[in-house]
Parts: C-alpha cells; structure tokens; sequence
C-alpha cells in the first residue's frame, strides 16, 4: 500500500490511536466520578487502548465488547486483552463496520451499569467526499437544515456526531453513561440534540483536553461524559477545563429551545434579549478574492493574480476584511473591492455601457468568476455578488469580525467620497450619519451588552460571532438601562426602511 493509500485510510476511518496515558487519564475521572461500571462498550476500538486502561483501572469490569472496522487493529487488541484480562471478565473483541452491527443484539449482551467509552473519528462527512471516502451512515439531512442554512454549508457534519447521537440513544432506559472523546463544537452539538429531543440525561460534564500533548495536533476537543437518567431530565452541562481539573469553570446548558454558553451570564441578562431594532447584515460574499479585491498602486489597481489593471472607479470601493474591522478601522483603507451591483440579482450587462473597462476585465476573468461553487451565484446574472444591498454602501457602520475572539464593536467611516465595504467574514450596521454610528457603538461595546452576548457565545467555534447571535441583543432595552432611551429612539425614528430590504432578490432567475 502506497503512503498515499494509508494516509486516505488514515483519515477516512479516524485511524487516530489514543494514546495509553490518555486512555488512562480518561478511566482515572471516571474512577474519581464515582463511575463503578460492570461492561464496558468500546464501538470503536482501534487497538484497544480504552479496554486495556478500563481492565486497568476500573475494578468493576466484567463484560467487554469491543468493535471496530480495521481487522489488523482487532487482532492487535485481542492479543493485547488476552495477556491483559483477569478471570472472569467476559470479552468480546470483533471486526465489524459501526454503520452495519446489529447494535441490539449488542447492547442485549451486556448488563448494567453500562459504560459507552472511545474515540470515534474526528471527520467531517465532506472531508470524506474529498478524499472519496464511503465511511459513512446513510445520507439523510438528519440536522433537519433548511434553505440557506443548507446552501452555506451548515449541512456539513462530523462522523463522530452520529456515532455519538446514536450512542446517546442506546442510553435510554438503562443504567448506563457515555464516556466519549470528540471535538468540542461536536460535543456541544451531541447534547443539543439529546436536550432538544427529549432525552432524559441526568449529568453531563465536559473535560477538555491537551490535543497537541496526545495527538500533535490544534484541535478543541474534550472528553464528553453523560449519564442516564430514568426519570426527569437536566440540561446543564459542566464544564472543566482539564482532566486533572476538580471543579467546573462554567456551565453551558439548553434554555428556550437554544443553547447558552454561561448559564449564570443568561439568568443576569436575559432580558435583554428582544426585537432586532437594526438589520444586522454580513458584509458581501464573492468567493473569488483574486479577481474581485486588489490594492490600489499610482499605476492602477493590483489583483490578487499579480495584474496591475486600469478600471473605472464606479464599481470599486475601499474594504475592510476581517483583520481591518478587529484592529479597529482606524486605519486607512489598503484594499480595495470590484462591487458589480447594487442588490442581489441586479442585471450586470448594464456595466458594458457604464464602465467598459471593468466589463472587459470581468469578462478576462469569466472562467474564474463562473467556476465558483457556491449555489447562491446558480440562475443568477454572470458576475453576481452576495449579501449587497442598500446598506452595503451606507456611509457609516458599526462592524465586528465574525473571526476574531473578541467582542470588540468598530465605527467604521467612509474613505474619501466612498463608503466603505466589507467581506463576509465581518457583520455591520448600516448608519447614516458619525454621531449615531458613535452612539451604538458604545451601546455595543458597554459591559452589559458584553454581559449579554458572552452568555451566547463559544470561543472555540470557527465563527463565534455571527448575526443570529447579534440580532438577540435589544438596543432600545440596552439603551433604556443605560439611561439613553431618548437618543436611541430618535435614531431608530430615522432609520432608513431600505435597510431592511429582503436578504434575497424577490424577483424571476436573470442571465447575463
């Protein structure tokens, strides 16, 4: 088998061994948990460091069941548990794939307290579609995602999310718990869709883990512990930040049909929450920065193929990315945006007339601008844009990146004669004038509206702002507690109505 060959399978079977001294720090919390379990599951066992480590220090153990896809790894953990089993513990070692074992039958063989413990593959099934990997369950939209949710790609899920679900279920109805490690976001989504469907789980605790200790790796992940319970459910989950660590540093939970990171935050702050008194908007989607950003020379304009290009300004504004809106905006504008439109769905033919130049140099570039992916761009006019509108060119925002770890609100100004845009990794509202951009930033940037988005957010998400959680905040509440309920009204009371136009183009598909 060639390198590339094993580093496929690798990936695509979440052929990651845990390391012995994790699976040994990981059995040691269940020990001080109180966890005293008599069969142990491991449905994906590798080489069986989990088993070993729970023969090792879980005097309770009994029955074994271990199950995994890779049979050279089954014949190791075999050999490994027969030196290693005492008298009288019953094991079942085996190779089978997790997605076609008759689980019930299984679980029917083991008695309670039962133990779910192991480390399932940490991939997503479209890194699985990339490297043309079949490990996976049936296809189904089992987040139940709708429309742009599945467009933008919300769709995509980890393995190890519906392993673990499924897990979860096998739960129900007996003395049983979950000991699992994943990474963090999956961990959080796990429990969400426990909660969210009525399952009664009486503990869960959260542990991270050192992922560049025992893995070498840069990734959140956790040991996700969850117990049953027979009767009525709880949906907090505690949250500690280590294995060795002895008490919990916060709890998340599901409140009102959502997840809340700071359990304590939320209680405080929670009525705040209330009607979205400004659109928040995401700044605008292209997808080809080669073609559409550039910086401005004496000569021209530079793209990011390295083409020093001569266009007319009508459809170039100065932009903030990311990093622009975190280090504050106070910094003059370095690169610059081509903005084909005005508002999604509008027809591009007419820049042929208005701006000659910009049309030949969108018409150079065609193939890259008509090879995106993205379905947004399908039916729409040749060149199209996402995400602009009105309040795309306003001439005064306050914007925060939707990457950067901080909750940090920025006034951004115009540059020159033009506003200034932004990418779709940052979110703005659109203001017409300084004076109200400066007032809602520092409502946003107060500590009670940090108070209050803090009970929300999760640091470690690849994206932890986002406009779902901004639009909760009421800025006329925040205003009223602040005691600048007048200002705040008489803004709202000017507030353009355009700013609030539809995300979508309401009219029939358009062609170029």
């Amino acid at each position: 088998m060639t390198v590339r060959k094993k580093s496929k399978r690798k990936a695509e079977f979440g052929d990651f061994q845990t390391p012995i001294e994790l699976a040994r720090d990981v059995c040691s919390v269940l020990l001080q948990h109180g966890m005293e379990p008599v069969s142990i599951l491991e449905p994906t066992c590798g080489k069986g460091s989990f088993i070993l480590a729970a023969l090792e220090l879980l005097p309770t153990v009994r029955n074994i069941a271990g199950i995994d896809i890779n049979s050279e790894h089954i014949e190791v953990a075999c050999s490994s548990v027969e030196k290693s089993a005492p008298a009288g513990v019953s094991t079942r070692i085996v190779s089978e794939d997790f997605f076609a074992v008759n689980w019930h039958d299984v679980l029917g063989s083991l008695p309670d307290p039962l133990l779910v413990i192991g480390n399932p593959p940490w991939i997503t099934n479209a890194e699985l579609g990339r490297i043309g990997g079949c490990n996976l369950p049936d296809k189904s939209n089992f987040q139940n995602h709708r429309g742009i949710d599945a467009i933008t790609g919300n769709s995509n899920f980890d393995i190890s999310e519906w392993m673990l679900n499924k897990a979860i279920e096998w739960l129900s109805g007996r003395e049983a718990m979950l000991a699992m490690l994943c990474k963090t976001a999956v961990a959080r989504k796990v429990l969400r869709c426990a909660w969210k469907s009525g399952q009664h789980l009486k503990k869960s605790k959260l542990f991270h883990i050192d992922t560049a200790r025992y893995f070498g790796a840069a990734v959140d992940a956790c040991l996700l512990i969850v117990t049953a319970s027979a009767s009525n459910g709880n949906f907090d989950c505690q949250v500690y930040g280590s294995l060795k660590a002895a008490c919990p540093t916060v709890t998340f939970g599901y409140r009102q049909g959502r997840l809340v990171a700071d359990i304590t935050r939320f209680e405080n702050c929670r009525h705040f929450e209330g009607k979205e008194r400004y659109k928040w908007r995401s700044g605008i989607k292209h997808d080809c920065a080669k073609v559409m950003e550039f910086r401005k020379e004496i000569a021209g304009y530079r793209n990011g193929c390295g083409e020093l290009v001569d266009l007319e300004d009508d459809y170039l504004y100065p932009m903030f990315k990311s990093s622009g809106i975190a280090n504050g905006c106070d910094q003059r504008a370095t690169r610059w945006m081509l903005v084909p439109q005005r508002i999604v769905g509008e027809n591009t033919r007419q820049i042929r007339q208005s701006a000659p130049k910009t049309w030949q140099y969108l018409q150079t570039h065609a193939q890259l601008l008509d090879r995106r992916a993205s379905s947004v761009y399908r039916d729409r006019p040749r060149f199209s844009v996402f995400g602009v509108g009105d309040y795309s060119f306003a001439p005064w925002k306050v914007g925060i990146s939707g990457f950067y770890k901080k909750l940090d609100f920025n006034v951004v100004s115009p540059y020159g004669k033009k506003p200034v845009v932004l990418d779709d990794t940052c979110y703005f509202l659109a203001c017409k004038t300084r004076e109200e951009a400066v007032f809602i930033a520092e409502l946003l940037n107060s500590d009670i509206a940090k108070d209050f988005f803090s009970a929300f957010v999760f640091w470690d998400e690849k994206r932890p702002i986002t406009v779902r959680l901004l639009k909760r905040l009421d800025l006329l509440v925040l205003a009223r507690e602040l005691g600048m309920e007048e200002t705040m009204q008489g803004f709202l009371d000017q507030y353009p109505r355009n700013y609030d136009q539809p995300l979508l183009f309401s009219g029939s598909s358009f062609s170029s």
